[in-house]
């Protein structure tokens, strides 16, 4: 039977405050469809086949729906699922969804607003053209359809298996008249999803027309005719199959439609046990009830409707993903893409891990703990069948998309607030292996303690994450009595030191041992994660106080948290649609910017924090469509909104601490899963009153800025006395202060050369420098030799590389890194006709002949690129000479949309003015092309004499049809134009 949800807290009508159209415009990136709390199924309408804000299936600026499909993704920034897509008709049918022939109709339908209802659990909307009244709703697994056909005409509805995602495997087979089970394996996203269904029809139902899927086009002429359309079975070949209703009097016709990662006999359990019945009003009631159970985990009161639509609605978002991937019978798919058997947990999917480690998992482990431990065990069967813990999991599928390995933070975060029943020996493992995996940079962040540009691209960013992933994994090994482990990862955990240039106050690339060079903190460009320098440059929630003193102690931090958010809004470099929601350079629509406002707790100025966290939760959210302001991120946007507006935030995620802020509400009750109430009351409270003046926790006067997760979970009451005045005595001592900072095996950092550029042309002067004043410098010119004392500048004019690290007494030495330096032809230039990009500079105007080749990743820095535009380039050679050969590197990516030139066309001449051109050079590399290709096109004249060479090379042009981004104009990258000639 279907289940019913009972109440397990005391209840309020809090469902009345959801709004689920709420981020639907702009970039919010919601859908507005019917769903479970955490609920395997997203039943929503599709008004978008595509394009980056129609990542969710829908957006509000739209008027037409598609259908209604059953799964979707809350807020992300790439686009999957959209599975099985339903569409009633009336009057005449359709299985094609665009058509610019006026003859020839699509199934679409246009709608308005006005007729549209969404609720938790609940969704509706009327279609005009067929004039159908269409109602949703859902059970965990099985979503409902209830159609209320208008017209007295032929009724139908179409199945599109063709629906946005690449199909690699589809197949429909008929059970019934009224039952039809099928399989969809698509790839997007996630590479290889593979989800099962059976449909239920409430009225015999027969296939009259179908449609071939052309990605399955073959030579073979298949005519739809009756033998094919009364087969029982379906493969890959047909996308879209039109259902016509046997009963034209039902003028009410239910569907349901249950899925299943496992297997269809696994949807048929999943159908049956859930909804064996098709009693709409029972399931959407029930939904609603589910919804209030889970809203009623958190019940505030006071503040303004407003208020409470922005509150629940976030609630709602948060209790969106991870969803639930455990069929009926506890069987699931792994990571291994092989099915296992759940004994003593449940398995959920979609895991946006570096979104929501920050705020949303520390909220489930106030809120949701039994599912915490649920998603802890997730992650460690990730480990144990698919060889590693999730980074960005979806379906079974590990996309790898964003950085770091933050599954360790929710994992060392719950065992430290008493969630522990799971494999701790295996987690640790698990932590280790992710950490030390031979990917991404990892191995040289470890080595150097840092992460080079030369490295890996987006290292600053993945420098600091890193460096915090590493601080959760020493914790825990410290709690395990696992000392060298300990020891390990607490330097590591200090290799955010190594990337402060605290002279500028900001976290900064480093290139060949140097500091990067021109630098702009405003710029957006690969050395960061959807951010620039001003927006990763407050991150170390492992040691905030000793960033803090790095730059320059309280007064100048603060002053840098101030020009934040006082500097003009607009970034340069890169245009990223991640960064929205500004305020000056923090930017709210991404997540790196989350933690900041609370900063000003650590410089003793919480009066700060709390009007820029009034600021926030005022201006960036807002209960329209466009009440959100980024993507959701599947939790991560809300659970800021959720923690903030109860006054609290967790600045590091791990160590459970919540950093106080300025709560909204009169009154915030949290009923907990152990049967305790942790009450929040807020005194004075207002929009003017904003500061806090006075707290209380459980009756006694309380000066500290953080409340420990302990004082939460054990029950009780935190009071805040509002003012709007500042009581500069509250929070501002060193005891009122969470006192966040490593103090074990403390680093010398990492010195640093004066001179990134690697080339030379005849001698340079190099100085090796440290910013720990007492700090002694050793260096090398061979790493196998002895280092020597570092006491003058070492003049340099033949190629050399320098090791050399700094020592400081008391603590560790810096790892060794080193700097090279090449000497190049002086007598050699480059005249660049066309202008590259200010993001790939590649070192300037010589890197075309400064003797270096570009590795297999177009954001290591040795790279020039060219959007939009054809390569030209004139070398001279100084003096007429010989030619024996030429070539120039380029390479392709083209999900990057970098496509190789047309061809490469070589000219020579000896005065520089008159060019007389040899053969164009072709390739043979596909432009479709899935991975990364370096392709050199040389050419080997015969007694050809010149003292300038042309190289040119025409741009590929737009992206073609079959490309994600068809249209989008292309990148050329080039690397060395190599010559040898006598």
């Amino acid at each position: 039977m279907m289940s019913n949800y009972k109440n397990k807290f005391e209840t309020h009508e809090l469902t009345q405050y959801v709004n689920p159209i709420i981020g639907t415009d702009d970039h919010g990136h919601t859908f507005p469809g019917a769903i479970m709390p955490f609920g395997m199924v997203q039943l929503s309408p599709d008004t978008r086949l595509d394009s980056w804000d129609g990542c969710s299936g829908y957006h509000y600026t739209d008027s037409i729906i598609y259908g209604f499909s059953h799964t979707h993704l809350s807020g992300t920034g790439v686009s999957d699922y959209g599975d099985i897509l339903l569409m009633p008709m009336s009057g005449f049918y359709s299985t094609i969804n665009i058509s610019d022939n006026p003859n020839q109709a699509a199934y679409t339908s246009v709608f308005s607003h006005d007729s549209e209802v969404a609720e938790p659990g609940y969704y509706s909307v009327h279609l005009k053209n067929p004039d159908v009244n269409v109602e949703l709703s859902v059970t965990d697994r099985v979503g409902i359809h209830k159609y209320k056909f208008n017209k007295k005409e032929e009724h139908y509805i179409i199945l599109d298996l063709e629906h946005r995602d690449m199909v690699l495997k589809s197949g429909l087979t008929k059970v019934s008249d009224t039952r039809y089970t099928g399989v969809r394996n698509s790839k997007a996203w996630a590479e290889n999803q593979i989800l099962y269904f059976v449909i239920d029809f409430s009225v015999p139902v027969e296939i009259v027309d179908l449609k071939l899927n052309p990605q399955f086009e073959t030579d073979e002429i298949i005519e739809i005719d009756e033998s094919i359309l009364q087969a029982e079975s379906f493969d890959s070949k047909f996308g879209v199959f039109a259902f016509q209703l046997n009963d034209n009097e039902a003028d009410e016709v239910f569907v349901k439609v249950a899925i299943s990662q496992v297997s269809e006999s696994s949807a048929i359990e999943n159908l049956e046990k859930e909804l064996p019945d098709f009693d709409f009003d029972k399931v959407k009631e029930n939904a609603k009830q589910a919804w209030e159970n889970e809203l009623s985990r958190i019940i505030v009161k006071g503040g303004s409707e407003e208020q409470k639509k922005v509150f629940y609605t976030a609630l709602y978002h948060a209790f969106t993903h991870p969803t639930l991937a455990t069929d009926v019978n506890e069987k699931y798919r792994g990571t291994d893409l092989e099915i296992h058997q759940a004994s003593d947990f449940t398995n959920y999917t979609v895991f946006s891990l570096w979104d929501t480690y920050r705020a949303t998992h520390p909220l489930f482990t106030i809120v949701q703990q039994k599912r915490s431990l649920d998603f802890i065990k997730t992650f460690l069967s990730q480990y144990k069948y698919g060889g590693q813990l999730p980074m960005w999991e979806l379906s079974a599928n590990e996309t790898g998309c964003m950085i770091g390995y933050h599954a360790v933070p929710p994992i060392v975060d719950a065992y430290f607030k008493g969630i522990v029943d799971f494999d701790i020996q295996l987690a640790m493992e698990a932590m280790i292996a992710r950490a030390e995996a031979d990917e991404l940079g990892k191995h040289d962040y470890a080595k150097y303690g840092f992460l080079p540009v030369e490295s890996e691209h987006e290292s600053v960013s993945k420098t600091l994450e890193y460096a915090y992933n590493d601080w959760c994994i020493a914790m825990f090994a410290k709690a395990l009595g696992k000392n060298k482990v300990y020891k390990d990862y607490i330097v590591r955990s200090q290799s955010y030191k190594n990337i402060l240039d605290p002279e500028i106050g900001f976290m900064r690339p480093r290139m060949n041992g140097a500091w990067k060079t021109p630098f702009d903190p405003k710029e957006v460009d690969h050395n960061f994660t959807e951010a620039n320098s001003w927006q990763y440059s407050f991150y170390a929630p492992q040691d905030i106080l000793s960033m803090i003193e790095l730059m320059g102690g309280n007064e100048k931090f603060e002053n840098q948290l101030d020009n934040l958010f006082a500097a003009e809004s607009e970034t340069h470099g890169k245009d990223l649609k991640d960064i929205t929601g500004l305020i000056g350079q923090y930017a709210h629509g991404n997540e790196p910017s989350h933690h900041v406002a609370y900063l000003y707790n650590y410089c003793a100025r919480p009066d700060k924090a709390q009007e820029m966290v009034r600021r926030i939760m005022s201006e960036m959210y807002h209960s329209g469509p466009a009440g959100l302001c980024g993507n959701e991120d599947c939790g991560q946007m809300s659970a800021w909104y959720v923690l903030s507006a109860m006054g609290f935030y967790p600045v590091n995620p791990a160590n459970t601490v919540y950093d106080i802020g300025s709560p909204i509400f009169d009154t915030a009750i949290i009923q907990l899963e152990n049967g305790k109430r942790f009450s929040i009351i807020t005194h004075n409270n207002s929009d003017e009153n904003i500061y806090v003046e006075k707290i209380k926790l459980n009756g006694k006067n309380y000066n500290k800025t953080y409340l420990m997760h302990s004082d939460i979970i054990k029950g009780g009451k935190i009071e805040f006395f509002m003012s709007n005045t500042v009581n500069k005595d509250f929070g501002t001592k060193q005891e009122h202060i969470y006192q966040s900072k490593i103090d074990d095996y403390l680093i010398t950092r990492t010195p640093y050369s004066n001179i990134a550029k690697k080339t030379f042309t005849d001698s340079i002067q190099v100085h090796l420098k440290s910013y720990d004043e007492n700090a002694v410098i050793y260096y090398s010119f061979d790493k196998n030799d002895d280092f020597i004392e570092y006491k003058e500048p070492l003049n340099i004019n033949s190629d050399v590389k320098i090791f050399f690290y700094a020592k400081e007494e008391g603590k560790l030495p810096s790892k060794p890194i080193f700097s090279e330096y090449i000497l190049v032809d002086g007598s050699r230039s480059v005249n660049l006709k066309t202008k590259y990009s200010s993001l790939y500079p590649a070192g300037g105007d010589d890197a075309l002949i400064d003797r270096l080749k570009g590795k297999n990743d177009f954001r290591s820095g040795e790279w020039q690129g060219y959007s939009a535009q054809d390569f030209e380039a004139i070398v001279d050679l100084g003096s007429i000479k010989d030619i024996k050969s030429i070539e120039t590197g380029f390479l392709q990516d083209q999900r990057s949309w970098i496509m190789m030139p047309k061809y490469v066309e070589y000219s020579f001449s000896r005065d520089g003015r008159s060019f007389v051109s040899a053969n164009k050079i072709s390739h043979q590399i596909a432009d479709n092309e899935e991975h990364t290709v370096i392709h050199r096109f040389l050419y080997e004249p015969k007694n050809q004499k010149a003292r300038y060479i042309k190289v040119f090379a025409p741009n590929y042009g737009k992206l073609p049809k079959w490309h994600i981004s068809a249209g989008n104009y292309t990148w050329l990258f080039a690397d060395e134009i190599d010559i040898i000639a006598e």
